[in-house]
């Protein structure tokens, strides 16, 4: 009889890790970012459907990197924590640091397990406030460890370069366009150190916009509204960005405006009448009689 192969719990814990970190390496990175509004989510996504950023309650974001179905079920099970913990409390109740307290527990739960693999994945849990100082960002590696993140953070597969890269340029009270341009800087780097263009198409955006007047603080940030922030001037384009992208429809109310700066021209118009008013009443022209009453007048007296 042979005796069984025998493996220390450290090294079979090391193993389950380098495993983790490959499949999460493989993934493409995603980059949560403080701004002055808000918290801002952006990632390299080619899929519409498949999103890689999720709202779990009212004020809540999740933001997963690595395999799909296995961040998908923990989403979904956040979601109905959140649910539950609402309904049956208060919806203040729900919080990030209670969310991200239950996928500790599932994912250091799985990862020790013997009978399954560790899940592939790194999850962020973010949270914004009334103020900057409320905000709150949880990153979760595959170990069900929390690390309490400020201002920046990446999860996926260079992560390190991209965090090393935010931290060096990201400053509080951004405005939305700068963060938003920091982070596909940060995203579009190599691990060679080159730069490669990522195009609006593949990028997928979202905010947690503390200034909306809805409970719901989650928005996804597409189309046009992408562009025009990817193209702005930093924080020159800051103050006309908000209305313009949130509140589209109102962008025309402008163009009435120019009525009043108009009417002097009304006149004119009448003006264009004085055929119709000579012909029908030829002597109720009293601004041009005024001007000519006296050579007139001599004539007539003559």
């Amino acid at each position: 009889m042979s005796t069984p192969f025998y493996v220390s719990p450290q090294q079979a814990m090391a193993d389950r890790a380098e495993y983790a970190r490959k499949g999460i390496a493989r993934g493409r990175s995603l980059v949560v970012l403080q701004y002055a509004d808000g918290i801002v989510f952006v990632g390299e996504n080619p899929s519409r459907a498949l999103h890689k950023f999720s709202e779990i309650y009212d004020r809540i974001g999740f933001a997963a990197a690595g395999k799909y179905n296995e961040y998908e079920n923990l989403r979904i099970g956040g979601v109905r924590y959140a649910d539950l913990r609402g309904y049956t409390y208060d919806r203040d109740d729900v919080t990030a640091r209670g969310l991200a307290n239950v996928y500790a527990q599932t994912l250091g739960t799985i990862f020790s397990s013997a009978g399954e693999k560790p899940y592939e994945v790194e999850l962020v849990v973010a949270e914004v406030g009334a103020t900057p100082d409320g905000d709150q960002i949880y990153r979760l590696p595959h170990d069900g460890s929390i690390v309490d993140e400020h201002g920046s953070v990446a999860v996926g597969g260079s992560s390190e370069q991209i965090s090393s890269y935010l931290d060096q340029r990201h400053r509080d009270g951004m405005s939305l366009a700068e963060a938003l341009k920091l982070a596909v800087q940060a995203l579009s780097r190599d691990t060679n150190g080159g730069e490669r263009e990522i195009p609006a198409e593949r990028l997928e955006v979202a905010v947690l916009d503390r200034t909306r007047p809805q409970q719901r603080k989650f928005k996804r940030i597409v189309g046009r509204q992408l562009s025009r922030l990817l193209e702005a001037d930093g924080a020159a384009s800051t103050p006309t960005d908000a209305p313009s992208d949130i509140e589209e429809p109102d962008g025309a109310t402008p163009a009435p405006a120019k009525a009043p700066s108009e009417a002097p021209e009304a006149p004119e118009a009448s003006e264009t009448t004085e055929p119709t008013e000579t012909t029908g009443k030829p002597e109720s022209k009293a601004p041009e009689g005024k001007d000519s009453d006296k050579p007139d007048g001599k004539d007539t007296g003559k």
